[in-house]
């Protein structure tokens, strides 16, 4: 078998790999309403289960894609897929809200050990080659069409079976992946030396995870308490600690000199920004059609089809087009495109949805994945294939952290516009009033316990308060993307790709 087609076939295994992983980061979008139901899950509950996943694994993706360059990355990436299967079946039959997010955070581990490894292994076999931006384009289109069928799958399920089957389903697909990647991939040696410094690991991570408690909960109704301060004053500590050992450590976990390239640091934002809106934007809109328009999952999934169909043409178009265009023009045009149709969603009325809904879905899709693609372009050619694993690890930690962000920020936006605009039926007992304020989540939970001409009135004031608080949330997120497409059209003014031939 020639070395070319070996190449592609390995690029096939890795993705395969990364396929569930992406998915999960999306799949409870539209679940959310049948969960929190089941569960009867608060808000805030509804929020960590959906967004412990995202962050847990930000915290964990830098330290395990060095630890991946040091013990090889086919190694933690055959690891990562057995734990996230176990923890999967976990999930699926969780019996509370905390049980399942204990679980997510399982997931997150094992998804934190397989996502840095296939983005070495992808720049490894493609070095700097005019290849490595169609091979980073074709995994992108797995990426961002696995979190935009998402919801399809998630719905699809929901239709027959009980909300733990999307869970459930990992495990048939990481048996069936698990002997094609062990047979594909081959045993290279570490690219890196050194020990993994397990100290350093744990200050990032809960460095991280305290920063992102404490915008949490400041976002809140709790607003700036005594612990949220404290969170937020132990997070900047620690991170400000692990950044002095990286600049000091004879073997640092993290080479701080990659941000020194503006190419490196503009794709991470890119990263950041872009996943946290399409993760944040994806959410609003499957609760605004199941809550609002009243629409099962099934049906939520298909109206927003064409996002993910738009999603699985935008990376291979973006691996074409960046060789032809360049990677400036590329990236800042798909940021714009974006901002546009974001702008035009939330100017839209959801009830009656006509084709520019689907144009504005469609195209959408095509330019977030492009703009996705961009990022990983931006970052995993501006590195040498012995610093892969780290590039890799900081691109993925982009991508959780953006996307926990955008659910935390977004959702906490969301309930926060839509506990100011609930106009409550008069007559509605104090505590019941209370509780059913904070979400549409618990709104809905309240009605269950009201006669039905009071659940009615309840459900119809949660419905058009949802709905105007949905318009801003995707206002918001055009003017953030719009932004960033000008920082990025200024920061890749001196972008040059590293040819591993020249090192």
């Amino acid at each position: 078998m020639s070395t070319t087609i070996n190449r592609w076939i390995i690029l096939a295994a890795v993705m395969l790999a990364s396929l569930p992983i992406v998915i999960d980061m999306t799949i409870l979008h539209i679940a959310v309403p049948t969960l929190s139901i089941a569960l009867e899950a608060s808000g805030t509950e509804v929020l960590w289960i959906i967004d412990t996943y995202s962050l847990l694994m930000a915290g964990l993706l830098v330290p395990m894609g060095t630890l991946a360059d040091r013990v090889g990355h086919r190694r933690i990436l055959l690891i990562g897929l057995v734990v996230f299967g176990f923890a999967s079946v976990a999930a699926a039959f969780s019996p509370t809200a905390a049980a399942l997010i204990a679980s997510r955070a399982a997931q997150a581990v094992g998804a934190a050990m397989i996502m840095p490894s296939v983005l070495a292994i992808i720049r490894q076999t493609f070095g700097g080659s005019r290849e490595l931006p169609l091979a980073l384009g074709l995994w992108g289109t797995v990426a961002s069409a696995g979190a935009a069928i998402g919801p399809l799958v998630g719905g699809a399920l929901l239709e027959h079976f009980w909300w733990g089957s999307v869970f459930l389903i990992n495990v048939p697909v990481m048996l069936a992946i698990f002997p094609v990647v062990m047979i594909a991939l081959p045993n290279r040696k570490t690219v890196a030396e050194g020990h993994w410094t397990i100290g350093q690991a744990l200050l990032l991570i809960v460095g991280i995870i305290a920063i992102v408690y404490a915008i949490k909960s400041g976002f809140g109704a709790g607003g700036l308490s005594l612990p949220v301060v404290l969170a937020l004053l132990l997070g900047v500590a620690l991170l400000a600690l692990f950044v002095r050992q990286q600049l000091t450590a004879p073997t640092p976990m993290l080479d701080l000199a990659l941000f020194a390239n503006p190419a490196i640091t503009a794709g991470l934002v890119m990263a950041l920004v872009v996943a946290g809106a399409l993760a944040g934007v994806e959410l609003t809109i499957a609760q605004e059609l199941q809550y609002a328009i009243g629409r099962t999952p099934l049906q939520a999934a298909l109206f927003m089809l064409p996002l993910m169909l738009g999603s699985l043409f935008g990376g291979p178009f973006a691996g074409v087009i960046v060789d032809r265009f360049g990677l400036r023009l590329v990236a800042s045009a798909s940021l714009f495109v974006s901002a546009i149709c974001l702008a035009g969603l939330g100017s839209s009325d959801f009830h009656d949805a006509g084709f520019m809904v689907i144009a504005y879905l469609a195209a959408l899709g095509v330019a977030l994945s492009v703009g996705l693609t961009a990022s990983s372009v931006a970052i995993m050619s501006s590195v040498a294939g012995n610093k892969a694993g780290a590039a890799g690890a900081l691109e993925a930690t982009g991508y959780e952290l953006g996307a926990g962000l955008g659910i935390t920020i977004f959702g906490v936006l969301l309930s926060s516009i839509y506990s100011s605009t609930i106009r409550l039926p008069e007559g509605l007992d104090g505590a019941l009033a209370e509780s059913a304020s904070h979400s549409i989540g618990e709104t809905f939970i309240a009605a269950e316990k009201l006669g039905e001409e009071g659940k009615q009135a309840l459900i119809t004031a949660a419905q058009s308060a949802f709905s105007s608080a949905h318009a801003t949330v995707l206002l918001t997120a055009a003017v953030l993307i719009a932004l960033l497409a000008v920082y990025v059209f200024l920061a890749l003014r001196q972008y040059r790709p590293v040819d591993d031939a020249a090192h």
